[in-house]
Parts: structure tokens; C-alpha cells; sequence
């Protein structure tokens, strides 16, 4: 007999899939328009840039349709206003450090720089603490390579986590400048250290554990998320690292919960990685 708590993670699980799915989605159709515009712009310069305005604002609805999940119905409006109730419990993160996010894009994933056989260690100072994660070099280079990378380059600096999920899944996504989930290094890299699915199909994702997001096989970017409670995922997801301080940090966050109070959103907390570092 399935019972509610397993219900409950199957239907977290179904989620996140769905709105992994649709992001690769979005990106490709952009990908495609894109080229189109250029072949336009080549041959008729004042047409091509119309057709640059027309193709810019349906992205624009896209990312809208992304963002907000394809399968919503239309619902019939309230009779009348509702306001939610306001929000008066305090928020105990500090203020983000001035600085914007990296707008730098990278053509290619960087050559390898690691020593896959030594110990690293990486340091997100965060608005709501310091979290530090031990990297497994050894079973995920290519993943622990680019971090090293992106984090000398501070492309992860001042930029917001912009997912909580809660309950049957329980993750902190972060390390994406844009902070829409849309957003990357403008490079992709292969899956490493995907574990062995289970009788249910999916694989355990201990708390503490640090893991890549991605849109679909070999479409790892610079997104990851930090495992907030034992959770369980297909094993699609690469992981790299272990939480060894800071867990307390990551489980205030989980505990203040979402901005709108539903099991997946924006985090109530505003938590931004001032800084991170890797070290050999």
C-alpha cells in the first residue's frame, strides 16, 4: 500500500521532472529561433531586425509559460478580492554584498585543470551563512573542473538561489546568474557518478548531498542544488560533493520555506551566494 509520504515524494519527483523538461525545452526553441533570425538579418537588415523585435518579445512569452508551469488550466476568477495574509514573521538572512551578478558567457567547457586524485574543497559564503562542500574530484572531474573554473572566474558571486522545494523533495537550487532557472555558463558538460536506479525507479540523494540540474542528458551547466532532507530523483542528476559544514545554514532556509508558502518556489529567505571559492 503506497502510502501519503511516498505519494507525496512520487508526486515532488513527477514535478521536478516536468519543469526540468520544459526549461530544455525553452532553451532549444530559442536556440532555433535564433539561428532563423540571423539567416533573415543576412539577406534583408531591416526586415531581420523586425523580426529580431517580433521573436524577442514571444521569448519573452516563453520564458512566462516556462517559469509558470505549462500545465495550468484556466481558472474561473474569485467573486471577490482575496489578499493573502501578510507575511509578518521576520527574515533573519543579512543583505547580499553589492555587486551584480556575471553577465560573462563561455564558448566551450574549459580544459581539464584539476588534479582528479587531490581533495577540494568549495566555500559558498551566503546571505544566510557559510556552507562548505567536500568536491569528489575523483568520480566527477569534468563537474568539480568546471566548478574551479567558474568559481576563479566569480561567476557565482552575488548570485540568487531561486528554487526551494520542500516536503517529498527537499532541494536549494542555485548558480544560475539570471535567476530565472533559465540560465548558464553558455557551455554544457557531460552526466558523471549517476548512481544505479532502485525497483522504483529512482536513486537516493541524501541530505547534504550537492548536485548538478540539467534539462536532459549532457546539459549540465552551472546549476546545482544542495539536498536539504533526504530526498529521492531518477538518477539523472550528477552528484559531486557533500555538505561538511553549514548544514544548519541550509535547514534554517528549508524551514523558513517558499516566498508564496507553496512546497516549490522562490525561497521566503533572501539567499544569494556573495561569494564562492574553490581550494585544492
Amino acid at each position: 500500500m503506497v502510502t501519503k509520504q511516498q505519494r507525496q515524494r512520487q508526486l515532488a519527483r513527477e514535478k521536478f521532472e516536468r519543469q526540468q523538461e520544459r526549461r530544455g525545452s525553452a532553451q532549444a526553441r530559442r536556440r532555433r529561433r535564433n539561428q532563423v533570425i540571423a539567416a533573415v538579418a543576412a539577406v534583408v537588415v531591416v526586415a531581420g531586425a523586425g523580426a529580431w523585435l517580433a521573436v524577442a518579445a514571444s521569448d519573452d512569452d516563453d520564458k512566462k509559460t516556462t517559469n509558470a508551469g505549462a500545465s495550468q488550466q484556466p481558472t474561473a476568477p474569485p467573486s471577490a478580492p482575496q489578499s493573502p495574509a501578510p507575511d509578518t514573521k521576520p527574515k533573519t538572512c543579512a543583505a547580499p554584498a553589492p555587486g551584480d551578478p556575471t553577465k560573462e558567457q563561455f564558448g566551450a567547457e574549459p580544459a581539464m585543470s584539476i588534479d582528479t586524485k587531490a581533495a577540494y574543497t568549495m566555500t559558498l559564503k551566503t546571505t544566510c551563512g557559510e556552507v562548505k562542500v567536500a568536491l569528489d574530484a575523483a568520480k566527477a572531474p569534468h563537474t568539480v573542473n568546471s566548478f574551479a573554473f567558474l568559481a576563479d572566474k566569480k561567476f557565482f558571486d552575488h548570485t540568487k538561489c531561486h528554487r526551494l522545494t520542500t516536503g517529498g523533495l527537499a532541494v536549494l537550487q542555485c548558480g544560475d546568474p539570471t535567476g530565472t532557472g533559465t540560465g548558464g555558463p553558455g557551455y554544457k558538460f557531460v552526466d558523471e557518478n549517476l548512481g544505479t536506479a532502485g525497483a522504483d525507479g529512482s536513486a537516493s540523494y541524501p541530505a547534504g548531498t550537492v548536485a548538478m540540474a540539467n534539462s536532459g542528458p549532457g546539459t549540465n551547466g552551472s546549476q546545482f542544488f544542495l539536498v536539504t532532507a533526504d530526498s529521492k530523483l531518477p538518477p539523472n542528476y550528477t552528484p559531486f560533493g557533500k555538505v561538511t559544514g553549514g548544514m544548519d545554514v541550509l535547514t534554517k532556509i528549508a524551514a523558513a520555506g517558499t516566498a508564496d508558502g507553496g512546497s516549490d518556489g522562490a525561497p521566503r529567505e533572501n539567499v544569494v551566494l556573495d561569494s564562492v571559492t574553490v581550494a585544492k
